[in-house]
């Protein structure tokens, strides 16, 4: 089939911009959620009375469930109609989060936060591919991802700033509400600015393949976390969890090879730079958002700020990441894509370097400076990798590939609230039994800083005293595990960056990289060649 667009694109008017500012509601909806929570874990811990795996749970799940139903959605989209699955999504995500708000166990909380994640994943490869067919002009098409990108990753940052207002004046529920009058919005006007689009050719649904890859993601999570900080008499139980997932996994991948219609198309990673700019984007989101977790832990557990004032000093990082991402695209008409995120990934690996620099008696403006120069070097990966996925397919398979897209970046993020926290609650509990002071419980202040503190409360004022202090000073000590490591990896991202993308399809600067587009060779190389557009 010939998807080349020879003739001249028309160019997208004020509705389908309109259109676009609609579904970018949603998209800054859906990642402001993840950051908001964040800053309630403290407060879930005392009203719920969360243990630390519990409050992993409530973090990770809804990530979770997200990228293990983009896929599967992104396929029904196409099915059904891209707009019908949107308004949908946004009617189930509306309810549901009012459930979530006024939850009364950890469990009923998990199971809403769950609900929420299938509900987000209706809403962006469905919102990602309309995009692309409401912007047939290939210059805003770019413009639009860009913006659409901004969004997403903009509201992760912010989060914390919209979670901090709201929790310093209502209870932790309340993060969940602002959800509600977001959705009506879109269900209001959604059916007025958004086009219909789908593909009448997308296959049928494979719910085995949904469910290996649902289960295998969940089941590797859970056991890398319970062999972390679980019980170490129930080491088998985790274990088990992690050789069936990656079980799974490997089941899952080979049956996508034998399937005539697969549901996740792995003949995208057969090209360098689209399998370059996967594997960045999960093992970067992964590093950033589990830093980032702990660093508002830090500020509020440690430091002793309130959720507001932890919310403002995070509004640096979303800042810096909103300039890097708008100015990105301008620049790029100038420097090569591939050097840009090359280059920007480098300067994400400094800003982890700021982090191991703090204490637990001080360092807020390390700590400030760490996270903003991290999210200023991610500029580039977030306005230039999604467009350049995206442009690696024909049209009628661009939902496929935003599909593949945003599960690499939720997994990325996921994984990060996961592995990077565990990583941090292993150092501390280690920590905490290696320096348990004389006179304390035996396990006391084991699970979170804030249940040492409880404790401490209740001891004479020395051995309280000391007991905090020790659990302080344990969990900085996790923190900066988790920043060296977070380092490490995305220093090892700069460098494969630098030699793949930089010599691939990404090599070109954006305003060659549509002329270059045109396809010139046979079927199977056309959606390389597209895949240095945005």
């Amino acid at each position: 089939m010939d998807t080349s667009t020879t003739a001249v694109a028309p160019r997208a008017g004020r509705r389908e911009w309109i259109g676009l500012a609609v579904l970018a509601l949603p998209t800054l909806l859906i990642s402001l959620d993840m950051g908001a929570l964040l800053l309630a874990l403290p407060h879930l811990s005392t009203d719920l009375h969360t243990s630390s795996t519990q409050q992993l749970w409530v973090s990770d799940i809804y990530g979770f469930m997200i990228a293990g139903s983009l896929i599967t959605m992104g396929k029904l989209g196409d099915r059904i109609g891209r707009r019908k699955l949107i308004l949908i999504g946004a009617a189930i995500f509306g309810v549901i989060s009012i459930v979530a708000a006024y939850s009364v166990s950890a469990e009923m909380l998990i199971v809403a936060r769950a609900l929420l994640g299938v509900a987000g994943a209706t809403l962006m490869p469905s919102i990602l591919a309309l995009i692309n067919s409401m912007f047939a002009d290939d210059k805003q098409r770019r413009t639009a991802i860009s913006l659409w990108a901004t969004c997403q990753f903009s509201g992760a940052a912010l989060g914390p700033v919209a979670g901090g207002l709201l929790l310093d004046h209502f209870w932790w529920g309340s993060i969940f509400l602002m959800g509600v009058p977001v959705m009506l919005l879109l269900l209001a006007a959604g059916p007025f600015l958004l086009p219909e689009s789908c593909n009448p050719n997308a296959g049928r649904l494979e719910l085995k393949s949904v469910a290996l890859s649902l289960a295998s993601i969940l089941l590797v999570i859970y056991g890398l976390k319970e062999l972390i900080v679980g019980d170490s008499s129930t080491i088998l139980i985790p274990l088990a969890a992690v050789i069936a997932g990656a079980g799974l996994g490997v089941v899952f991948v080979r049956r996508q090879f034998h399937l005539e219609d697969p549901l996740l198309d792995l003949k995208l990673f057969k090209m360098p730079v689209i399998r370059t700019l996967l594997i960045t984007m999960v093992l970067s989101g992964a590093a950033m958002n589990g830093t980032g977790m702990l660093v508002t832990q830090w500020m509020q557990s440690v430091l002793g700020y309130s959720a507001s004032e932890t919310a403002l000093f995070f509004a640096s990082m979303g800042l810096a990441l909103a300039v890097s991402s708008v100015l990105t695209p301008v620049l790029a008409k100038r420097v090569r894509s591939g050097t840009s995120i090359a280059v920007g990934m480098g300067i994400t690996a400094l800003g982890f370097l700021f982090i191991p620099l703090v204490s637990s008696t001080g360092g807020l403006i390390l700590a400030v400076a760490g996270i903003s120069v991290i999210a200023l070097g991610d500029g580039p990966l977030v306005a230039l990798g999604t467009g350049i996925v995206v442009g690696s397919t024909p049209p009628e398979r661009a939902g496929s590939a935003a599909s593949l897209s945003e599960t690499s970046l939720h997994v990325g993020g996921a994984l990060g609230l996961a592995i990077f926290g565990t990583l941090g609650a292993a150092v501390y509990n280690n920590q905490m039994a290696a320096n348990l002071p004389a006179g304390v419980p035996e396990g006391a202040g084991r699970a979170t800083v804030a249940e040492a503190q409880e404790t401490a409360s209740h001891l004479a004022p020395g051995i309280g005293g000391e007991l905090t202090r020790v659990a302080k000073e344990a969990f900085t000590s996790g923190l900066h595990m988790a920043a060296w490591a977070g380092a490490a990896v995305v220093a090892a991202l700069a460098v494969l960056c630098w030699f793949t993308l930089r010599k691939g399809a990404a090599d070109e600067p954006a305003a060659e990289a549509a002329a270059a587009a045109e396809p010139q060779q046979e079927p199977e190389s056309e959606s390389e060649q597209a895949s240095i557009r945005g």
